[in-house]
């Protein structure tokens, strides 16, 4: 064997790491151990001769190198997954219950299933709209195999990008001069709820919860109508809504991190492995490995 070769189990593990963070939430992505998952690595860097992640005390980082090698080996595995699939003829079959917050559903969603349905026309998907809050649980209890949520700690599923929060507020209402200003928000435990109440609390600034709504409409109808302003993803916030910020006096927002979260109980499954893998490559707007 040439030891240039770079080996598909080499690259399969380097990808793996770098998409759940960890070598050992790699590891049963790769069905490896976390040693035979760092002894690949060691491998891939011997055969390129380059150092590819480096590790600090809390966090692993790709190096410049690592940046340009993930690339090349995304598209490998890509071409190597449409080689092993042309040649086989095993098409797709099953089902996938898929779970997604209603902001990121038209946005970051639909794009990802027009690429895959089309592909895999014997794979039937049931998708429940629901809440981060109320779908991470589900996931965990493999009740659902796969979910685009924002994730409630650092290891929760595979990062995919920072999502912006923003307030919003009706151009022909001035809620946000009150005081205590009017606050619309999610259930209790939303990230959302607790991202708006820590903005006005660094502020000083009091405030009072007018308005609770499960969904993003509820919360648009309470902005719409003036009874409140709120927090809402970039993503979701509709242009005829005012972005609220310093100006009216209401402080930065901290950005949702929006991951894709599998079940224990899904692993295997060549169908959720698909849509998965597909999630994460279409999804993937940067790259940060914890």
């Amino acid at each position: 064997m040439n030891p240039q070769d770079l080996q598909i189990d080499w690259l399969k593990c380097f990808v793996a790491v770098v998409d759940t963070g960890s070598l050992s939430s790699a590891a049963p992505e790769v069905y490896r151990s976390q040693s035979a998952v760092s002894m690949q690595l060691k491998k891939l860097e011997a055969a390129v001769g380059r150092q590819l992640l480096v590790r600090d005390a809390r966090h692993h980082q790709l190096t410049p190198d690592g940046q340009v090698l993930l690339g090349y080996a995304r598209r490998i595995l890509d071409l190597h997954a449409d080689a092993q699939t042309a040649f086989t003829g095993n098409e797709l079959t099953g089902r996938i219950r898929l779970g997604v917050p209603d902001d990121y559903a038209a946005r970051y969603l639909t794009p990802v299933l027009k690429r895959f349905a089309p592909r895999h026309g014997g794979v039937e998907i049931e998708l429940d709209c629901e809440q981060s809050t109320s779908l991470i649980p589900r996931v965990a209890q493999g009740d659902l195999d796969l979910a685009l949520v924002s994730r409630d700690h650092a290891r929760r599923g595979t990062l995919l990008f920072h999502e912006p929060m923003v307030w919003v507020g009706s151009p022909q209402f001035d809620v946000w001069r009150r005081d205590p200003i009017p606050i619309a928000t999610y259930e209790a435990s939303s990230l959302a709820r607790r991202c708006a109440i820590n903005s006005l609390a660094l502020q000083g600034r009091q405030y009072k919860v007018v308005y609770n709504s499960s969904s993003l409409a509820g919360q648009i109808a309470a902005v719409e109508s003036g009874i409140a302003v709120a927090v809402l993803t970039r993503c979701s916030a509709p242009d005829h809504l005012e972005i609220l910020g310093a100006e009216h006096g209401l402080g930065p927002l901290e950005p949702m991190e929006v991951a894709v979260y599998r079940s224990r109980a899904s692993r295997g499954s060549k169908p959720v492995d698909s849509l998965y893998s597909l999630l994460i490559k279409t999804l993937r707007m940067s790259v940060s490995v914890s």
